[in-house]
C-alpha cells in the first residue's frame, strides 16, 4: 500500500471513529436526560474514550505505549516516559517503524521468553538447528552486542548472513520481498540461536543429549551407537569432529602407514577384492588368502579348497574373488565355486561345479546372495532358512556373460544384472529373464548398480557413430533416464554405488576421469588422470581416487581440480577401495604364469607377481617412512619367507 491509499485509508477511519462518537454522544445526552447517570457509567466512558483516543493516535502515526512490566518497578516510571506518545501539536507524526525501532532498543527483556512450553516440544523445535546454532544457544551471556547501521529512509526488506558477513535489502530495489508476517526459514534459525544467548532455559534446552545424539546420528558418526552408550554426546562429536578433520587432512598430505600385503610364493597374483578393510586375493597355485588390515598384528590364513587334485602345484587358477561382510567366495578356472563363511572357518561351506569356465562371478555386499555366469547360464546361489544353499534362480542368456552385478536392497527375491555383448539383461528371481537395454553393434564396456538404478558404458560401432557412452537405467521403470558422454574411447570402469547422490564416476580408455552429474546429464568435471587408460575409479564427497593401466594410483580433489599425490607400481591396478581412514589398492600383472620359480633369484620373480598395498591413514606418520610389516612383527612369530633378508638383530628368522 503506497503512502497516498494509506492516508486515504485514516481520513475515511477518522470520519467513521468521528460520526461514531457523535452518535453516541448524542445517545448518551438523551439517556441522561431520561435517568440519572450511574458512577461506573463515566468510568466506563472514560475507558472506551481513552481506546478512541489510542486507536486515532495509531491512525496518526503514534505507537503505543508498552505496558509496564510488573516486578521491575525501579524502571516503570522511566519505561513510561520514554515510551509517551510524543505531542502531535509541536512536532510532526513519528513513522511507524521508526517508534517501532526505538521500543525495541528501549527494551531490557525479550517477552517471549516468558512463554512456558513443554520440554517435548521444545526439543521438537530445538532439532531443526545444526550443531552450529545449538552451540550459540548453549553459550553464557557475555560479550558485545551492536546494532547494524540502516540506510535511511527504508525498510528492512530482507537478511541474509554467512561466516559473519550480513547482507540486507530494501523492498524499494528488490520486486519479492519477505512478508512482514513471517520471516525467512535460516533468517529465523539465526535469530533463534541468537537471542537463545541470554536465556538460561534455552541454554539448558540446546545441551539436551537427544539433540547432540540425533546430530551424530545425522552427520554419519557412531551409527550403530544408542543413546545410552555414551554420557556426553556433544563432547563425542567434538571428537568425532577432530579425527575428520585430522583423516582429512592425512589424505591431502599422505600422512598415514602403508604396508604391503604379504604374497604366496611361487605364485602370480589372480584378482583381488576387498570390504571394510578385510581384503581377499587369489592366486595361481589355486590359494585364497584373507587379510584383516584393521589389524596390524592379523594372521592372514588360507581358505581351503578341499580339491581333489592331491599335488599341490597342479591346482587350478583362481578366476574371481569376492568378499563381505560374512562370506568369501572364490572360483576357479575348472568350474568350481568354493563357499566360505569368515565367522566359522577356512573351510568351505557349500561347493558348486560348472560344466564350463565361469565367466563372471557376483556376492551381495548386505546379503548371503551369489551370482555365477558359465556359458550361457546365470545361476543364483543363496541359503535357506535352515542354512542349506541351493539354486534360487537359474537363466538362460543368448551370449556369453561378460559383467555380472547384483542389485542391494531388493527384499525376498535377489535381483541381478548381465551384460552379453549389446545385450543387457534384467534377472529376478522368480521370474524370466528380460532384455532391459539392446542396440545392435553396441557392447557394454562396464557396468555398476545402486538400489534403484543402473549404470553401464557402451561402445559406439558401425556406419552411424554417436560416440561412447555412459547410460543410466531405472530398475523400476525400467526405461533409460540418462545418456552421460559422448568419448572417443572406450569406458573401462563406473562406479555409481559408492558416489555421493546425483553424482557418478566413470574412466576411460581416453586417459580421463569424468564426474557425471545426473541432475543435468552434464560432465561436472573431466580430469587428465593417466598415461595408458583409467581400469578403476571411486570417489566420495571430496576426492577421487583412480587407477590406471600404467600402474599409477592418484589422488584427486574434484573440489579444487588439483591432484592431491600419486604413487606407482609395475603392473595395472585393477582394485581400489577406501573409506574415511583407508586405503586398498591392488596391482594384478597381465601375465599370470611365473617366469622364474626359482628362490635364488628373487628380484626376477617379485617384478612379476602383483601387489596388494594397504594404508591407514588414521596414523600420524609420513606414508613413505612406515615401518615394514616385517619389522612390526613380534619376537615370538614363527618363522616364515624370509624376503631374502639376512637379519642378525633383534632375531635371525623372520
Amino acid at each position: 500500500m503506497d503512502d497516498h491509499g494509506l492516508e486515504e485509508f485514516r481520513r475515511r477511519w477518522q470520519e467513521e471513529l468521528a460520526q461514531s462518537q457523535a452518535l453516541r454522544r448524542r445517545r448518551r445526552l438523551e439517556a441522561g436526560e431520561r435517568r440519572p447517570r450511574r458512577p461506573e457509567a463515566g468510568a466506563r466512558g472514560e475507558q472506551a474514550s481513552g481506546y478512541l483516543a489510542l486507536a486515532q493516535g495509531l491512525l496518526e502515526g503514534a505507537g503505543r505505549p508498552p505496558a509496564p512490566r510488573p516486578g521491575r518497578a525501579d524502571r516503570r516510571d522511566a519505561s513510561s516516559r520514554s515510551r509517551s506518545p510524543p505531542d502531535r501539536d509541536a512536532e510532526e507524526p513519528e513513522p511507524l517503524v521508526d517508534q517501532l525501532i526505538r521500543d525495541l532498543n528501549e527494551m531490557d527483556d525479550v517477552p517471549f521468553f516468558d512463554v512456558q512450553l513443554p520440554y517435548e516440544l521444545a526439543i521438537n523445535i530445538f532439532q531443526y538447528l545444526n550443531r552450529r546454532e545449538l552451540g550459540r544457544c548453549a553459550q553464557n551471556r557475555k560479550g558485545a552486542v551492536s546494532e547494524l547501521e540502516h540506510v535511511p529512509d527504508a525498510v528492512l526488506c530482507d537478511v541474509r548472513s554467512h561466516d559473519g558477513v550480513v547482507i540486507a535489502g530494501d523492498p524499494r530495489l528488490c520486486p519479492q520481498c519477505w512478508d512482514y508476517g513471517g520471516a525467512p526459514p535460516d533468517l529465523a534459525l539465526v535469530i533463534l540461536s541468537t537471542v537463545a544467548q541470554v536465556s538460561k532455559t534455552w541454554k539448558v534446552i540446546s545441551e539436551d543429549e537427544v539433540l547432540w545424539y540425533r546430530l551424530c546420528q545425522q552427520e554419519g558418526h557412531l551409527p550403530r551407537s544408542s543413546i545410552s552408550d555414551y554420557s556426553c554426546w556433544k563432547l563425542i562429536l567434538q571428537e568425532c569432529l577432530a579425527k575428520e578433520h585430522m583423516l582429512r587432512t592425512n589424505w591431502k598430505n599422505r600422512k598415514g602407514a602403508v604396508s604391503e600385503l604379504e604374497h604366496v610364493p611361487d605364485a602370480v597374483l589372480c584378482d583381488v577384492r576387498s570390504h571394510d578393510g578385510v581384503v581377499i586375493a587369489g592366486y595361481t597355485s589355486g590359494d585364497v588368502r584373507v587379510w584383516d588390515t584393521r589389524t596390524w598384528d592379523y594372521v592372514a590364513p588360507f581358505l581351503e579348497s578341499e580339491s581333489e587334485e592331491e599335488e599341490p602345484g597342479m591346482q587350478p587358477y583362481v578366476s574371481f574373488v569376492r568378499i563381505n561382510s560374512s562370506l568369501a567366495v572364490a572360483a576357479y578356472e575348472d568350474g568350481i565355486l568354493n563357499i566360505w563363511d569368515l565367522r566359522t572357518g577356512k573351510f568351505p561351506i557349500h561347493r558348486f561345479e560348472h560344466d564350463a569356465r565361469i565367466q563372471a562371478l557376483a556376492l551381495s555386499r548386505e546379503q548371503a546372495t551369489v551370482a555365477t555366469a558359465s556359458a550361457f547360464d546365470v545361476v543364483m546361489l543363496y541359503p535357506n532358512e535352515e542354512g542349506y544353499w541351493h539354486v534360487a534362480a537359474e537363466f538362460e542368456v543368448q551370449k556369453l556373460v561378460d559383467y555380472l552385478e547384483i542389485v542391494p536392497d531388493t527384499g525376498r527375491y535377489p535381483v541381478a544384472i548381465a551384460t552379453a555383448g549389446d545385450l543387457v539383461y534384467l534377472l529376478k528371481a522368480e521370474d524370466s529373464a528380460r532384455t532391459l537395454h539392446y542396440v545392435y553393434g553396441q557392447p557394454a564396456t562396464c557396468l555398476d548398480v545402486s538400489a534403484s538404478q543402473v549404470a553401464f558404458g557402451v561402445k559406439s560401432l558401425g556406419w552411424v557413430y554417436e560416440g561412447n557412452k555412459i547410460l543410466v537405467y531405472s530398475l523400476e521403470a525400467e526405461r533409460c533416464l540418462s545418456k552421460l558422454g559422448n568419448a572417443l574411447g572406450d569406458f573401462t570402469c563406473v562406479n555409481l554405488r559408492d558416489s555421493p547422490p546425483h553424482l557418478m564416476v566413470s574412466g576411460n580408455m581416453d586417459r580421463r576421469v569424468r564426474l557425471h552429474d545426473l541432475r543435468s546429464d552434464k560432465i561436472a568435471l573431466s580430469l587428465s588422470a593417466h598415461q595408458l587408460g583409467v581400469s578403476a575409479v571411486q570417489m566420495d564427497d571430496w576426492k577421487i581416487v583412480s587407477g590406471g593401466e600404467e600402474g599409477l594410483v592418484s589422488v584427486w580433489d574434484y573440489r579444487m581440480n588439483q591432484k592431491l599425490w600419486e604413487v606407482h607400481s609395475r603392473h595395472p591396478v585393477r582394485h581400489v577401495s577406501f573409506n574415511s581412514h583407508s586405503l586398498i589398492t591392488a596391482n594384478v600383472p597381465y601375465e599370470k604364469v611365473v617366469r622364474n620359480s626359482d628362490m635364488d633369484n628373487f628380484a626376477c620373480h617379485r617384478r612379476h607377481r602383483g601387489l596388494i598395498h594397504a594404508y591407514e591413514f588414521a596414523v600420524d606418520q609420513l606414508a613413505f617412512q612406515s615401518s615394514l610389516p616385517v619389522c612390526r612383527s613380534p619376537c615370538d612369530t614363527m618363522a616364515g619367507y624370509s624376503y631374502d633378508l639376512a637379519l642378525s638383530f633383534p632375531y635371525d628368522s623372520v
